[in-house]
């Protein structure tokens, strides 16, 4: 049987799943010690992530790449209806009623594999010539990076939607794209920053960047700073994590999980759970060197090490007051299930990518 085949198992990416389990490990251990109900939930969680992973895992996702496009513009005519019938909460308009259930889908968390995937298979089928891609490819695949992007800002949710764009032209930048156009971009968004700012970005939004660069933080990031500060080179004990345990740290279980790391195993704490991400990010990036000409993993590999580093980072930084307050989850590690879902799913993607590489039902197109 080919799920049993010696390949598979040779060819499975342990690193990432050693990689990925001491964050699991480590967050349900914070949650658990704050709030237990919340603790149990995540464990919900965790097992409809491996559950997903399992079965993604088994998909013929190779065989069917000629599929991508397809579930591509399907992610987009979600994020369309999303601007028509979507459902508001908090001021934004970014989910989807199932119908027939009270339950909710966020479609830019769903499309982010797709995401990947379409940039690959566009890839794939146009490889970079010598000296990188010239302006007419370049504008073929911009075109498929802006259009999610134009949609989830109009929601709004500007975090994510940068955060997309940023991995569909760093996927671009790793592959190759000639050195001019980069320099033509940089320009182009220096001259155009001032009206993006003022025609483009919402109100509350302009409030987030102008608390960031107020001399005075918002609150949720002064506790968050008091939080870090106490925890000191070694943290404390449970019990005497107060900016935590007396409720002053919002959010932190979620948002700002990583004050309440740091309050509990202070700077050696962040230290080794940065070391973790980057170990990891450092990793999926390496796959371009061992996988020269598979551009489908190479493009998926390094777009998935671009959307932990930017989510980690953004978030870090949020954290310690260096950014705006943008609600991005800390990667694999935040409370909540649609993130967490989400990155085992695509680490599934990928997983299934390397493994069946080399099987006979993967490279049919060599029989045609």
């Amino acid at each position: 049987m080919h799920f049993i085949d010696k390949r598979i198992i040779s060819h499975f990416d342990y690193l990432l799943i050693i990689f990925i389990l001491p964050l699991v490990y480590f967050s349900y251990h914070l949650i658990s010690e704050t709030n237990e109900i919340l603790a149990q939930k995540q464990l919900i969680y965790f097992s409809i992530a491996f559950a997903s992973f399992i079965v993604v895992f088994f998909l013929p996702v190779r065989r069917n790449i000629r599929l991508i496009p397809f579930f591509y513009w399907l992610g987009i005519a979600l994020l369309i209806a999303v601007e028509l019938f979507g459902v508001t909460k908090l001021g934004a308009q970014r989910w989807l009623e199932i119908p027939g259930t009270s339950s909710t889908i966020q479609p830019s968390e769903l499309i982010k594999p797709i995401f990947l995937l379409m940039i690959g298979h566009l890839v794939a089928n146009q490889p970079p010539p010598r000296g990188g891609y010239r302006l007419k490819e370049f504008i073929y695949f911009s075109f498929f990076i802006l259009v999610p992007f134009v949609l989830i800002a109009k929601e709004p949710d500007l975090g994510t939607a940068l955060v997309l764009l940023l991995v569909g032209y760093g996927i671009l930048f790793i592959i190759g794209v000639h050195w001019k156009i980069w320099v033509s971009i940089i320009v182009m968004i220096g001259i155009a920053s001032p009206f993006i700012y003022t025609y483009l970005i919402k109100d509350y939004q302009k409030k987030r960047i102008h608390d960031f660069i107020s001399e005075e933080p918002s609150y949720h990031v002064q506790q968050s700073i008091i939080a870090i500060g106490s925890g000191g080179l070694l943290g404390k004990n449970s019990d005497e994590a107060t900016q935590t345990q007396l409720k002053f740290l919002p959010i932190a279980t979620s948002d700002f999980i990583f004050a309440y790391l740091v309050e509990r195993y202070g700077f050696i704490g962040a230290i080794g759970l940065i070391l973790i991400y980057l170990l990891l990010i450092v990793h999926l990036l390496s796959l371009n060197y061992f996988f020269q000409d598979d551009y489908v993993i190479r493009c998926f590999a390094s777009g998935l090490g671009l959307l932990l580093f930017l989510n980690m980072s953004i978030n870090i930084f949020m954290v310690i007051g260096f950014a705006p307050v943008v609600g991005l989850p800390l990667p694999l590690f935040s409370y909540g299930g649609s993130s967490f879902i989400n990155f085992i799913v695509i680490f599934a993607i990928l997983e299934n990518l390397l493994a069946f590489r080399y099987m006979d039902m993967y490279n049919f197109e060599r029989k045609l």
